[in-house]
């Protein structure tokens, strides 16, 4: 057994390639798939739901209805003849708090458990009745006892547990639905096709309520290598193809076949896919070789090493999501005056609309629509921007100049973060489609360009703060973007987003290279 920690070295590899990735030229021009690849990837997905997430809400749902039914059957019995007693309140808040932790306990708060609840009833039971033993003990040793209602007592329990049963019959009714439209499932991709795709495929088909849906197979290697079809799915094409094939759907999950000897071509293809938004895996089952048990992680029963994680997952989608609308929409209101006066500015300035709209760079390589004040002459717009603003450009209102050194011109993209969602308050900047340095594309003047489009483009971000914002008229400038913006993929999180809000009004102070 090895002493090493694969995934580090297998991440550091890839991360220090500075191998112009297949995806960045695929981006610009779409690779032909497969009719296979595209009739997979034209099956329509849903949104998925993270496990961790229900999980949480089921948690927070049942100590909720704890206390709302033990509330309930105290108004019901006691308070019409004792009136108002604290004791009850403390009790009632400690078992909702005991029994979330009991359930907690007998592993009932996960995906599979809320797919099986008869399995699920006696485990349920024990601990609710384990919590009730143990609060009449707690009474019993403080002489509390008498301080408490039997009658309620026995209520609480018998009400709260018929509670508890409709409400995991109900959230079963509503898990097999999520299952059903694929919100509970990971969509996972198998990289390597032949004996060991084939042996990893019916691995993760052979286990009992898994999450993971294998929607098909891509390898490098001609059919004569690896057949072109494995464990009953067609091969959809080769490691480029995935990268459109990943553009075009959801794809959760890329899991590796190849045996870990084959470092050359695993590090080859990690070099075309850590650009895209999905968690990465190297199958371990079939390998001969061995690292220390906690090296690995676990799919069902097959073991992995982690490779690439997505950047932000699970409840900190949920915290992103938050902070988005409540902090962005405060400011939004806050700016409502200042875009008023803008927008009236605009109007006596120049004929023609207040707002321009332009298609940039989303997550994932997607399209998306910002809004901006029109900041040009309504002739000379350059939707997309194969021209960057220069100094002094004639294009440029009088009006336009002013807002677009202070970076006032984006404060419509509020909307954009508060009302339709595509963008983050704080992330990457959105690039337009054909944004150039030096006279070449971004993809072709920045190795692992695209990486940076693994999460929401933003308002503001590091690099902004950072004096990294205005004109790319030279490679080094989009360079240190890029670098700044995957420092904050790597390193986010809500502090970090709440520094960077706070430090935007500052950094535009500085206005020396935004024209």
């Amino acid at each position: 057994m090895f002493d090493l920690d694969a995934r580090k070295m297998l991440g550091a590899s890839v991360a220090a390639s500075t191998v112009t990735s297949g995806a960045e030229r695929m981006a610009r021009t779409r690779r032909q798939l497969s009719p296979a690849a595209l009739a997979a990837a034209a099956v329509a997905t849903r949104s998925a739901y993270s496990p961790i997430v229900v999980a949480g809400f089921v948690r927070a749902v049942e100590s909720a209805l704890i206390a709302f039914v033990g509330t309930l059957v105290y108004y019901a019995y006691v308070f019409p003849t004792e009136g108002f007693r604290w004791p009850y309140i403390f009790a009632i808040a400690g078992i909702s708090v005991l029994s979330v932790v009991a359930f907690q306990a007998v592993d009932i708060y996960h995906v599979h458990a809320f797919r099986r609840p008869r399995s699920q009833i006696a485990r349920m039971m024990s601990a609710w009745s384990l919590v009730f033993l143990l609060a009449i003990a707690v009474s019993f040793f403080f002489k509390l006892d008498l301080a408490f209602s039997r009658v309620w007592l026995v209520g609480f329990w018998a009400a709260g547990l018929l509670a508890l049963l409709g409400s995991r019959a109900m959230l079963y009714v509503l898990v097999r639905r999520w299952m059903r439209d694929g919100r509970l499932t990971r969509r996972t991709i198998i990289v390597g096709g032949g004996s060991p795709g084939e042996a990893l495929v019916q691995a993760l088909k052979g286990q009992e309520d898994s999450d993971v849906r294998v929607v098909g197979v891509f390898d490098d290697r001609n059919d004569e290598r690896s057949p072109a079809h494995c464990a009953g799915f067609t091969k959809l094409g080769t490691v480029d193809d995935f990268v459109e094939f990943a553009r075009r759907t959801r794809v959760d999950l890329v899991i590796f076949s190849l045996p870990i000897s084959a470092e050359n071509r695993i590090l080859a293809m990690l070099k075309k896919l850590w650009v895209l938004p999905v968690d990465i895996r190297l199958s371990a089952h079939s390998n001969k070789l061995r690292f220390r048990p906690r090296s690995y992680s676990y799919i069902g029963a097959v073991p992995v090493l982690d490779v690439f994680d997505r950047p932000i997952a699970d409840w900190d989608v949920v915290m992103k999501w938050l902070f988005d609308k409540i902090v962005g929409g405060l400011i939004l209101l806050a700016t409502l005056p200042l875009m008023a006066l803008i927008a009236i500015a605009i109007k006596l300035d120049s004929r023609g609309p207040v707002l321009f709209k332009q298609k940039r760079y989303g997550f994932n390589n997607d399209l998306i629509e910002v809004y901006k004040f029109r900041s040009m002459h309504v002739e000379q717009c350059d939707a997309t921007a194969s021209k960057l603003v220069t100094r002094n450009d004639p294009r440029v209102t009088r009006v336009g100049r002013f807002i677009r050194k202070a970076s006032l011109d984006e404060l419509p993209q509020l909307f954009n973060v508060v009302f339709r969602g595509n963008l983050s308050l704080v992330g990457p900047r959105p690039h337009a489609v054909n944004a150039k340095a030096e006279a070449r594309l971004y993809d072709e003047a920045v190795d692992g360009y695209f990486a940076r489009h693994r999460v929401k483009p933003g308002v503001t971000g590091w690099a902004q703060i950072n004096g990294w914002r205005g004109e790319t008229d030279t490679q080094e400038k989009i360079q240190k973007r890029v670098e700044y913006d995957l420092y904050y993929i790597e390193n986010w999180s809500v502090l970090f987003d709440l520094y960077i809000v706070a430090m935007t009004p500052i950094a535009l102070l500085k206005t020396e290279n935004a024209y």
